[in-house]
């Protein structure tokens, strides 16, 4: 499973003065501390500070600092398309697009950019309606993210369906939904696209967040997770992942699984 590490992200109030102020040391220590506790890719996002016309050239210094320090891929994040192909042109290796819609305007306008700089792009499995509300209105704009991909030449491996969770203070009952959607979408194509959330969702404005987000996590890796945008710092939950990947015949048991997980980064 991909970790992806959430923390350098514009909406933190470190990363948002150091975005501000040009200040590159906040960056380098995030991803530093992210690439040693074993991030696979490092989400990058300007955060709503920063002005519209700022974005491009922030999602550039953002890339540019952080791959100067650490040899890892970024997940690009960001609503404005002119920041995200400032991004992939500063980038080095393979990055994510994070993200598109199923709204038909914004898969024309970002596939395109994910085939020229061979980016791999999460669809959000939401339009312009917003977001369903059962497993089956999912999968069915899953479904067109999917039939985009084969119409646009995108790889399948290169299709990250986010079936979009929400709080689950607010909408408990969603989680169930979000889970079968995932189950379901392994069996979307052949080869089947990945799935990735954003973990931190499922607990925002909760207490015990910690114990909510790995508890999911773990039920998101048994229903077919690769993926997952998360919080680096919580070294609990990278056990937790550890001791699934196990149990799932992900990797091959040794009774030093947790040290040999953690020497990945």
């Amino acid at each position: 499973m991909l970790l992806i590490g959430e923390r350098i992200n514009g909406m933190f109030k470190d990363i948002r003065e150091a975005i501000l102020n040009q200040n590159p040391e906040p960056v380098r220590h995030w991803a530093n501390y992210q690439y040693k506790a074993g991030a696979d890719y490092l989400d990058l996002s300007p955060g709503p500070a920063v002005e519209i016309e700022a974005q491009p050239r922030i999602m550039a210094w953002l890339v540019e600092t952080v791959q100067k320090n650490v040899p890892l891929p970024c997940c690009l994040d960001s609503t404005n398309p002119a920041a995200i192909q400032a991004g992939l042109s500063a980038h080095q290796g393979k990055a994510i697009i994070n993200s598109t819609s199923a709204d038909q305007k914004k898969i024309d306008t970002l596939f395109p950019l994910a085939l020229k700089y061979r980016a791999a792009i999460i669809g959000l499995t939401m339009n312009e309606k917003g977001v369903p509300q059962n497993a089956a209105d999912r999968l069915a704009l899953a479904m067109e993210l999917v039939v985009n991909a084969d119409q646009y030449g995108l790889p399948m491996e290169d299709l990250y369906l986010d079936p979009v969770v929400l709080p689950c203070n607010v909408a408990q009952e969603q989680v169930k939904e979000v889970l079968e959607t995932m189950r379901q979408i392994k069996i979307l194509a052949t080869p089947s696209p990945r799935i990735v959330i954003g973990l931190s969702n499922i607990s925002q404005n909760c207490l015990n967040r910690n114990l909510l987000n790995r508890t999911f996590l773990i039920m998101g890796l048994a229903a077919g997770l690769d993926a997952a945008i998360v919080d680096l710092t919580d070294e609990n939950l990278l056990e937790a992942v550890s001791a699934a990947r196990i149990l799932l015949n992900q990797e091959i048991y040794c009774d030093s699984f947790l040290s040999v997980f953690k020497k990945r980064g």
